[in-house]
């Protein structure tokens, strides 16, 4: 569909679904008879707040699909207060795009949607990479910490220093790494997407991210129900989202695999850019 090498210079599209969302998108590399790999962004992300780094590795091997899911930034729409009905409007948004059949990566609040299309849409998932994310119900998800918070939640605009704090371990390699990333991230100039409002971030946070978190065995024992070949992506100390249930996700899905990254935080993948991008392609290629 597109031959659009960096997510830097790809043109935004936009398309109309059947629940009367008109969906902002962005398509980069070329199909080489694979699946498209549908990127799912983290709490109040946009289609710029990937990182060059990993999408455009991702793109070199890989169609890629990023976009923002409904109310999200330049997506109409109201926010959904659920994953439920955040994981119902990305089917929607692929469907409009004539997509049958996709591999799935999902970070922080987009591995919450990844798992729960590969649980009640198996049809439609091959492959999922959970990144930086947990499963829902279980022990350490019911809420995020007052650190969390008071850098990501509780500001109308979230700020360069919370980001390093929360996304990266409080080394000097660590929040290096994360500062060159927030310098890839705002790279492009001309073409940006649209801001994440703060009904957006409201929604995400205290709808869906606090519901997925409440304590529920059931939801969590659902991951032995998971098929899909999967991959895990983790820090070794997720200040955001608990390393632990990482492990947890790990020995239940059947057809797990996971890779730690050390001295990292809830942003691992943009930290080891390169090397979350190469055990990715591996895994889809597999």
């Amino acid at each position: 569909m597109s031959s659009n090498s960096s997510i830097t210079t790809a043109t935004t599209l936009t398309v109309h679904a059947e629940n009367d969302v008109t969906y902002a998108y962005r398509i980069l590399g070329s199909p080489r008879g694979e699946v498209p790999l549908v990127l799912l962004q983290h709490f109040r992300g946009d289609m710029d707040y990937w990182d060059p780094a990993l999408v455009d590795a991702l793109a070199r091997e890989r169609e890629v699909v990023v976009f923002d899911n409904t109310g999200v930034a330049s997506t109409t729409g109201t926010t959904p207060d659920s994953v439920e009905k955040m994981a119902e409007d990305t089917t929607a948004f692929l469907s409009a795009l004539g997509l049958a059949k996709v591999d799935l990566f999902g970070f922080s609040l987009g591995g919450f949607i990844a798992q729960h299309l590969a649980l009640t849409n198996p049809g439609l998932v091959r492959r999922i990479v959970l990144a930086g994310t947990g499963p829902k119900g279980a022990p350490g998800m019911a809420s995020w910490s007052e650190d969390v918070v008071a850098h990501l939640v509780t500001p109308d605009v979230p700020s360069a220093e919370g980001i390093l704090a929360v996304f990266y371990a409080p080394t000097g390699e660590s929040q290096t790494a994360g500062t060159a990333s927030l310098g890839r991230i705002f790279s492009r100039t001309e073409g940006r997407d649209s801001d994440v409002s703060i009904d957006t971030k409201n929604s995400q946070y205290h709808g869906a991210v606090l519901a997925w978190g409440r304590p529920d065995w059931q939801a969590v024992q659902s991951l032995t129900r998971i098929q899909q070949p999967t991959l895990i992506l983790q820090g070794d100390n997720d200040l955001m989202i608990p390393t632990p249930a990482s492990h947890l996700m790990a020995g239940l899905i059947p057809d797990a695999r996971i890779r730690i990254f050390p001295n990292a935080s809830h942003g691992a993948i943009y930290q080891y850019a390169a090397e979350a991008a190469a055990e990715t392609l591996s895994f889809l290629a597999a």
